[in-house]
């Protein structure tokens, strides 16, 4: 059963599609204000739900990074039935769903915005300790996370356990998509809190430095953390992904 306020969300604007993807352990509701600022502007807008996501803990622990790709792949296929140009705003794991996407030359992707996508884990994530594959078919740890204010309320209803199984299929996706940077050759703006403890910083650098996009921008946001689209400051990020979308740049 999907938790009330997770499900997918759709908001009609015009011919310009913006896939928006989710977080690891997270759901749609997390990309939602930002969603709203998009349709503001014009954009025909799509929140999608990853599998084993806004559902329950054991729903996870039996999808794969293939099964995550997949739910965004349906959701370029839904815009693409209504919209004529598709472009994808991703937020940490989403942020890597949508670099994997746009190696897909088919998709015709115009444009790609990444929030925090983690190429590097911060070292505060303790990842130095995280057990073999083989080991962690039926291991969770706790994931606590501060309950945040004003933001739609399935956002503080994340899962309060993180299957470690899932942690190895997250790290397989996160080395698929850094060994493919050099096939992305869309526009691509990259954003970046300063204080992102948990994807380091200098992901944001790795990424503009191994993608081949000729037209590619990077933007670190002072005093900000990882969830770039909930916290204060987030006004800045929604103005700066929406100029981008609209005319490849945002400034």
């Amino acid at each position: 059963m999907i938790i009330s306020g997770a499900e997918p969300f759709f908001l009609q604007g015009g011919n310009h599609g913006v896939l928006l993807i989710h977080g690891f352990t997270g759901n749609p509701a997390e990309l939602l204000l930002l969603g709203q600022h998009l349709q503001s502007q014009g954009f025909t807008v799509l929140g999608v739900r990853l599998a084993g996501h806004g559902t329950s803990e054991d729903d996870l622990i039996h999808t794969t990074k293939d099964d995550w790709i997949n739910s965004a792949l349906d959701g370029c296929f839904i815009l693409k039935g209504c919209c004529d140009t598709i472009s994808i705003v991703g937020h940490s794991m989403g942020g890597l769903i949508a670099l994997k996407l746009a190696t897909v030359t088919s998709l015709n992707i115009q444009s790609l915005v990444t929030l925090a996508a983690p190429i590097l884990i911060n070292d505060e994530r303790g990842l130095q300790f995280l057990p073999p594959r083989e080991q962690c078919l039926n291991l969770k740890i706790d994931n606590t996370r501060r309950k945040l204010k004003n933001v739609p309320a399935a956002v503080n209803r994340v899962y309060r356990r993180m299957p470690l199984i899932s942690v190895h299929e997250l790290l397989d996706l996160l080395n698929d998509v850094k060994e493919n940077l050099n096939k992305i050759k869309i526009p691509i703006l990259i954003m970046h809190g300063r204080e992102d403890h948990t994807a380091d910083v200098e992901s944001a650098d790795y990424i503009y430095e191994h993608i081949a996009s000729q037209h590619k921008q990077i933007e670190f946001l002072e005093e900000m953390g990882h969830l770039l689209p909930l916290i204060d400051g987030r006004d800045r990020v929604f103005e700066l992904t929406a100029k981008f979308l609209w005319n490849g740049r945002s400034e």
